[in-house]
């Protein structure tokens, strides 16, 4: 997937005015990604993703991520977006569901399994068909 058509996917699930709000909401929960979850698996994740969006999950490599809550992890994006938590959740779902699609099956069980089970409402049940995106 390349980075106009992930950014495009990003608008669109999230019902986003702008390009440049999805642009800011992917960069938000991407590097929220990266405090998150083990720096090996965010290169991994970032291996699979246009190399603009790779670079927001560079960094942390050989590191250990922090374990914080989902509501933490809302909190951290909601700052660096500059919204609402209840904002930054739904772009979070947005932005989750569109990873999904754009990374294959086995590298996304990689990254979920970074995240406890209190993140489960942020996940997608299924992958959505983007086809007519």
């Amino acid at each position: 997937m390349k980075y106009g058509e992930f950014i495009k996917h990003v608008q669109s699930v999230a019902q986003l005015e702008s390009r440049e709000d999805a642009e800011r909401a992917t960069r938000a929960t991407l590097e929220t990604i990266k405090e998150r979850i083990v720096g090996d698996e965010a290169k991994d994740l970032a291996s699979q993703l246009p190399k603009e969006l790779g670079e927001y999950l560079h960094g942390r490599e050989g590191e250990n991520g922090q374990a914080f809550s989902m509501q933490e992890f809302i909190s951290r994006v909601s700052q660096k977006e500059g919204v609402e938590p209840v904002a930054a959740a739904t772009h979070t779902r947005a932005v989750f569901t569109v990873l999904r699609n754009a990374v294959t099956p086995g590298e996304f069980e990689d990254f979920q399994a970074n995240f406890s089970n209190d993140y489960a409402e942020l996940f997608p049940s299924s992958p959505i068909s983007m086809a007519n995106g």
